[in-house]
């Protein structure tokens, strides 16, 4: 039951209009105080759970074992989500120990998305489930991030300067409201898996798409976001996609093979 909160006050600039918004640091679910972003946090996983458990039955995949890939998923994306920013500096003297960045580090949606990937390949090969699972995936991750985002709009400076109508001023400056851009493409990837999986049959080809889809908007989304610049005028993010990308063609080659392949079962001799 939420009892109380204890906020800081911004006020809130949306074109042109003036609104009193809370920058709620803390919440109290009856005497426990939590932190506002690890709350959206775990509304999200909760809500991504209960997305997937609905399109499981949906599907009539009822095997036990996928709720060990569940259980790779949540382990790979808690590791790598705070582990997989820890390479800061090439000089690594400069980094915290694993250690400390595990108890203190910032974590990484992108990371987080790479180890829970991992994480459902051991899964797999520990309890021998080998059925494609991915687009069981998808729309739990879309609705589940949509969630978890809400979070980080609240307590995360949400953007750079912006002199567009819809910026967000919450200290003298208009700014663009990264984090809704990424709830609202969230939200509109989840309208767009729920409408094209009846349609679209080739297994983790809507998993794929999404994937793809969420690379490209983030890659240009940070352009925005504000965070720093390393290298070559980009971002960690940018960075570490591209780095990823190769995973990402891969998986595209493999499904054009797999589809081409049916194709030529299905042409009539």
């Amino acid at each position: 039951m939420l009892l109380g909160t204890t906020a800081a006050s911004w006020w809130v600039v949306v074109g042109g209009s003036t609104l009193r918004m809370l920058y709620r640091h803390f919440v109290h679910i009856g005497q426990m105080p939590a932190g506002t972003h690890d709350l959206f946090v775990a509304l999200g996983l909760a809500v991504a759970g209960l997305v997937f458990a609905a399109e499981v039955r949906r599907r009539g995949r009822r095997d036990e074992r996928l709720w060990y890939l569940v259980a790779g998923v949540l382990v790979g994306g808690a590791l790598f989500g705070r582990l997989g920013t820890w390479l800061q500096h090439l000089d690594l003297r400069q980094n915290a120990t694993l250690a400390e960045q595990w108890a203190y580090g910032n974590r990484s949606i992108l990371s987080g998305l790479a180890g829970a990937y991992l994480g459902v390949l051991v899964a797999k090969r520990l309890c021998g489930y080998t059925a494609r699972s991915g687009d069981l995936f998808a729309p739990a991750i879309a609705a589940g991030m949509a969630v978890g985002r809400i979070g980080c709009l609240l307590t995360e400076l949400p953007g750079t300067p912006t002199g567009a109508g819809w910026g967000i001023t919450v200290d003298g400056v208009p700014r663009h409201p990264s984090f809704a851009y990424e709830i609202a493409f969230h939200l509109l990837a989840l309208a767009v898996l729920i409408r094209a999986r009846d349609r679209i049959t080739q297994p983790d080809a809507l998993f794929t798409g999404y994937l793809a889809a969420y690379a490209a908007f983030r890659f240009l989304v940070e352009f925005v976001r504000g965070n720093e610049v390393v290298a070559a005028g980009l971002t960690r993010p940018q960075l570490f996609l591209p780095a990823c990308a190769p995973l990402l063609a891969w998986r595209i080659v493999v499904l054009l093979r797999r589809h081409r392949a049916t194709r030529v079962h299905e042409v009539p001799a």
